[in-house]
């Protein structure tokens, strides 16, 4: 049941876009069309589960261990890198379409901080390997819910009367921030 929590809380209540307001810039730069939002939440909810899990690894028999817990940024936004460097290159090699609508994107998620904050805060909280590794998957689900729901709101948006002034940017932050406060619905279900 704990573990359902962390999942809930992390997709839902916690949603890293949209409650703790981490990760902004792909959102609204890829979250034009759905097929490159939905490649982008992929690669985020795969970064995430495997940062969180051998963040925490790292963490806690090297870093600890060695008592160089205080290095743990550095080494977590060490690990983080690789990881988006190894995906980078294999959409470059499986899926080029994606690759290149992510375009500066994809290598900006290396400093994504909704990655960086879910190994954080996974280490901040406490959590053992495997409430880490459910919460870095559950917050890249809800990453990839937020930002394919927001892709299909802009898509709807576009073939809309829009008021001038309100055409392209500004209606996205301002379907963004509605779809902040819808989520903030979920808020006091769970910790």
């Amino acid at each position: 049941m704990e573990l359902f929590a962390i999942a809930f809380s992390a997709i839902f209540v916690n949603n890293f876009l949209l409650a703790r307001f981490l990760g902004i810039c792909p959102f609204l730069g890829v979250s034009k069309k759905i097929e490159t939002a939905l490649g982008m939440g992929i690669a985020v909810a795969f970064v995430m589960t495997v940062a969180s899990a051998i963040t925490y690894i790292v963490n806690i028999y090297i870093l600890e261990t060695l008592g160089l817990g205080f290095m743990y940024n550095i080494m977590f936004i060490l690990i983080i890198s690789s990881f988006v460097q190894a995906i980078e290159l294999l959409l470059k090699k499986v899926s080029p379409v994606l690759y290149e609508a992510m375009g500066v994107y994809l290598p900006l998620m290396a400093t994504n901080c909704a990655i960086l904050g879910v190994t954080v805060l996974n280490r901040d909280v406490g959590y053992n390997f495997m409430q880490s590794t459910i919460h870095g998957f559950a917050g890249g689900l809800g990453y990839l819910l937020a930002i394919v729901v927001f892709a299909g709101i802009r898509e709807r948006i576009e073939h809309n009367n829009v008021l001038p002034h309100f055409k392209g940017f500004p209606i996205a932050l301002l379907a963004a921030s509605m779809m902040a406060i819808a989520f903030m619905g979920f808020s006091g279900w769970m910790i």
